[in-house]
């Protein structure tokens, strides 16, 4: 369900991959209003995010069925968070048929580590400072693990951003063997990992940062020109992990297998 760029086209974007929960509204367009709140993720973002919405869409003067599509990051991230995001990104879409938008709204989904490359980008731009060739995203996995993706950046704004390889997990010491062939000369390295010890020698730039509702609403107007919008049903979290449990039986085979093999 693809939606057309069009000039000033009003987009809600949801963030809640990792610890922080951010919301933003907007057009998207360099230099327009953005109506932002951030506070806690994890569990407490389900109580919180709808009440945000409400917040901003009042603030703005905005209705929801107003709005040209519902942008959410769609992970890799935290297992909750991205099941809150798609969960009230899909109940948004739905309910703005009820406020007479026949069939409802288009919903964007969104790489949670393109919108933190993005940030990263920004801050760069915003600081004075030249952007480099590369920006490696890297988010926190937990289980001793890494979300990673790294993206050429060829232009000034979000629109310059071209994925180098689709997002990943990949352990600390495996990082620069999986980098080294995929990034060449100078490279940023952002995200919220840098006090892995192992990571110590990874060579880079670094810069502290979490994607960001923001983010989510700059890069939109460019994948909604392209036609990454679908509909509400079809919109799905990308979680890498499939899995992040042991079953019990599972538990005992492992131990079994390390008794015999002491």
């Amino acid at each position: 369900m693809p939606s057309t760029h069009l000039p000033q086209q009003r987009l809600l974007a949801i963030e809640t991959s990792t610890d922080a929960l951010s919301v933003a509204l907007g057009t998207g367009e360099p230099g327009a209003p953005v109506w932002q709140r951030s506070g806690p993720g994890g569990a407490q973002a389900s109580a919180t995010l709808l009440p945000m919405v409400r917040s901003l869409l009042t603030e703005a003067g905005w209705s929801l069925d107003t709005l040209a599509a519902v942008v959410f990051g769609r992970g890799p991230g935290s297992f909750t968070g991205l099941r809150t995001a798609c969960s009230v990104a899909q109940g948004l879409a739905y309910g703005a048929q009820g406020l007479g938008r026949a069939g409802g709204l288009p919903v964007l989904p969104v790489d949670t580590l393109l919108a933190l490359a993005e940030e990263a980008r920004q801050a760069q731009v915003d600081a004075g400072q030249p952007v480099p060739g590369a920006i490696v995203a890297l988010l926190d996995a937990r289980m001793g693990e890494i979300y990673v993706a790294p993206y050429a950046c060829s232009a000034a704004g979000p629109a310059g951003l071209t994925p180098l390889a689709p997002p990943r997990l990949c352990t600390p010491a495996d990082l620069q063997t999986y980098l080294q062939d995929l990034t060449q000369g100078e490279r940023l390295l952002t995200g919220n990992v840098f006090d892995m010890e192992t990571l110590a020698t990874l060579p880079g730039q670094r810069h502290t940062a979490l994607p960001t509702a923001a983010a989510l609403l700059r890069l939109a107007p460019g994948l909604l020109a392209a036609g990454h919008a679908v509909a509400a049903q079809d919109a799905l979290p990308l979680y890498v992990r499939d899995k992040v449990a042991q079953t019990t039986a599972e538990r005992e085979s492992i131990r079994l297998a390390a008794e015999a093999g002491a």
